[in-house]
Order: C-alpha cells, then structure tokens, then sequence
C-alpha cells in the first residue's frame, strides 16, 4: 500500500508522480488476477487525486496540498476496501480493520515510504479518476 502523505514525503508525492507505476489493464492477465486489478486501480486512483492536489488548482498552500493529500489518500483507500468487499474472495487485509487501525495497517511495512520514483520510468498518461473533491475545511 502506499504510505500516508506526511511532511516528509509531500515534495516526493508531488514531484516524482510520473516516476511511480501505474497499472494499465494491459499490464494484468484476462482472468485471475481480480485482486490485482483492484490493487492497481487503488493506485491509479490514487496517484490522479494526487495529482490535483499538487497542482494548485484546488490547495494553494504546502498544508492544504498536505491536507488534500491525506484526504485524497483516505478516501483511495476507502473505495479500494469497498471494491473489496463487493466480491466474493477474502478482502484485502487491512480493509477488515476498523477506524485508525485501519489507517495503521495501511501505513505499516511500505515498500515506498518516501514516494520515491522507478529509475528509468515514466508513468503512462492514464485520465483524471472522477469521485475525489477537496474539503479544505477538513484541514
């Protein structure tokens, strides 16, 4: 999972998004790999709430794109527990967590704490994911 935005990684978020995967529908194979998908979708998601907090068009300042960040990084992770459990396999585990334990379990054993970029990678254009809207008095 990726790693809660703090003040530490935010430059990195910010910066360095076209340096972290994406996960296309082609990267997977046609059948089996469900899980994956959602996981990928996660991310993608993810990474384009992101980027609309980075750009300056909804936070201005370096605490409401960190604000933003963490809402963005919230509500991924929300949906991708939803999309979990509306199918018939075991979810992922830390979407059975409740309240902060689950925002632990999804913070914990990062392989990318710092955001940092793939060398030699440069992430697919992939579209702007619709559901996420900045609550600037949420900060």
């Amino acid at each position: 999972p990726p790693a809660r935005p703090t003040v530490r990684n935010l430059a990195a978020i910010c910066h360095c998004g076209q340096g972290r995967p994406r996960y296309l529908a082609s990267f997977f194979p046609s059948s089996g790999a469900s899980h994956f998908r959602r996981r990928g979708s996660a991310i993608n998601r993810l990474e384009s709430w992101y980027s609309l907090c980075c750009s300056g068009q909804v936070a201005h300042s370096s605490s409401q794109i960190l604000c933003c960040a963490r809402q963005a990084w919230h509500q991924a992770l929300s949906q991708f527990c939803v999309d979990e459990f509306s199918v018939m396999t075991v979810p992922y585990l830390c979407c059975e967590a409740k309240g902060d334990a689950r925002w632990m379990c999804f913070n914990s054993e990062l392989p990318n704490p710092n955001y940092y970029p793939v060398p030699d990678y440069t992430a697919p254009k992939v579209p702007l994911e619709p559901g996420f809207t900045f609550n600037p008095y949420a900060c």
